[in-house]
């Protein structure tokens, strides 16, 4: 697949043309995981600025997944039997992942920064292996999903799946543990190598010691033990006291905000607008120089950093358009958001078993770096399981409910309902309304519309048409569905499927 080159030259200033059809997708592909067509028609003609901040004011306003009943458990409430335990364990996570996985697919903006965010704050359950410790992880990430960052941070760091997964619980005064204190700096705010030093890290696992009370029971929440804190003296950034956890966050903030702002914002632009950032042919740094500004004058608020991001130029220029790999959970969910096919707890477990064979495991990120993004999801190996899941869950739908596929086309050929009779013209549609900029090719156009016209063309359907350009034809006909499905399977496997 072409690496696309980072050619956005347009600026931060707000985008006043109407959205049309392209524009509108594409703001729904990024802002959460695609719409369907009803979604993004209504949104075919507002202004960037309407729209978005009700989109935003939504995700501000969404309440988090409800507690499940074992969102405080520990392991005295779990059977003796270790094979009764890890049964119970391997349900309640798999009732996790539909919950998670359904506000995935429904809730935009706030679980696709949720999950962006689940990728930045890095834990794996297979290392601190506690669902209640997941369950509050989560609640976590969605409460501050676009909330304050200064408070997202001193937060995330003292919850039970973080402090066992980056050592804070073993983290002594009397034997410090330099594994959270490094990540804090390195990937969490600042950037590898940026704005710290070693003797910086050294200071700072003093300061965060204490956090080491892990109970007796196990599964239980962390407490502070002040017994266990150094009490010392500590330097960091220069700065000289007795410092605790909260000061570490404080002197952080304070002495590195513009470092803090532009390593966020850049990975804020990578994951929304491009993967190339730093190439000096495109606008990025001065786009990512503008929202770091603008987070530092907000006092680290997420919020209006997006809403100065989806409303920009720059991010509905046609260079942005199309121009990142889709995730495997982008792969899936676009396909069910954009079809609007019926989606079942059984499609959320396909799913999430696919989205793992293809590199992305559901609360495993792959280290503490995160998934790598864009590139890294393809490959030989991915591009076949890629297409080869695809089919299977298209051939899915098809088998328990054909008719879908005909609505989904009466929909994508026109948004009033009206049938359209022109199989060109339908196939045109539905691969615009799929695809973030449509074929290549007019030959891959002609190509993908021969299939599309293909079981009625074997039937001899247009044989006894007089005249070859005006087809007896309609998207009411039997076998219309069966078009639609074999369409969108030829879809699947072009590149131009894999993009956002």
């Amino acid at each position: 697949m072409e690496y696309f080159i980072n050619c956005n030259t347009s600026s931060l200033a707000v985008y006043t043309v109407p959205l049309d059809q392209q524009k509108a997708a594409h703001l729904y592909r990024r802002l959460g995981f695609s719409a369907s067509v009803d979604t993004i028609n209504a949104a075919i003609g507002q202004t960037a600025n309407t729209l978005i901040d009700s989109l935003v004011d939504q995700a501000l306003n969404l309440a988090p997944t409800p507690a499940p009943a074992w969102a405080d458990w520990n392991n005295n409430n779990y059977p003796a039997d270790n094979d009764q335990r890890r049964q119970l364990e391997n349900s309640q996570r798999q009732e996790w992942g539909l919950a998670y996985g359904n506000d995935l697919l429904n809730n935009n903006l706030r679980d696709r920064m949720s999950f962006f965010w689940s990728n930045h704050f890095v834990t794996e359950i297979d290392v601190y292996d506690c669902n209640s410790f997941l369950y509050h992880y989560i609640n976590c990430l969605q409460r501050n999903a676009l909330g304050n960052f200064r408070d997202f941070v001193v937060e995330i760091g003292l919850t039970n799946a973080m402090l066992y997964y980056l050592d804070g619980v073993f983290n002594n005064g009397n034997n410090p543990n330099e594994n959270y204190g490094r990540e804090l700096y390195e990937l969490f705010t600042l950037g590898e190598g940026n704005g710290y030093t070693e003797e910086d890290i050294i200071e700072t696992a003093r300061a965060l010691t204490g956090y080491v009370e892990r109970g007796e029971i196990g599964c239980e929440p962390v407490q502070f033990d002040a017994t266990k804190h150094d009490a010392g003296s500590k330097t960091i950034f220069g700065q000289t006291g007795n410092w605790n956890y909260q000061d570490v966050h404080d002197i952080l903030f304070a002495q590195r905000p513009n470092e803090i702002a532009e390593f966020i914002c850049r990975k804020l632009y990578e994951f929304f607008v491009h993967p190339d950032s730093r190439d000096a042919a495109n606008n990025a740094q001065t786009i990512i120089d503008g929202l770091a500004t603008t987070f530092v004058a907000n006092n680290f608020e997420i919020a209006p950093v997006l809403r100065q991001l989806f409303k920009s130029q720059h991010f509905f220029d046609d260079e942005a358009v199309g121009v990142i790999i889709k995730s495997p959970f982008d792969l899936y969910f676009n396909l069910f958001k954009e079809t609007n096919f019926t989606i079942t707890n059984t499609n959320i477990s396909e799913v999430i078993n696919y989205t793992s064979l293809l590199g992305q495991t559901l609360f495993e990120p792959f280290d503490v770096a995160g998934w790598q993004r864009d590139r890294s999801w393809i490959n030989t190996n991915f591009m076949i399981g890629r297409w080869l899941t695809i089919e299977t869950i298209l051939q899915g739908f098809y088998d328990s409910n054909p008719e879908q596929f005909r609505d989904f086309g009466v929909q994508a050929a026109n948004p009033n309902g009206i049938t359209n009779n022109d199989p060109a013209e339908v196939a045109t549609s539905i691969i615009d309304k799929i695809l973030p900029k449509g074929l290549l090719t007019q030959a891959d156009y002609d190509t993908a519309i021969g299939i599309f016209r293909g079981p009625y063309e074997d039937n001899g359907v247009y044989e006894d048409s007089p005249d070859p350009n005006n087809f007896s034809w309609n998207m009411t006909l039997p076998n219309a569905s069966t078009q639609v499905y074999l369409l969108l399977q030829h879809l699947g496997r072009q590149p131009e499927f894999q993009l956002k």
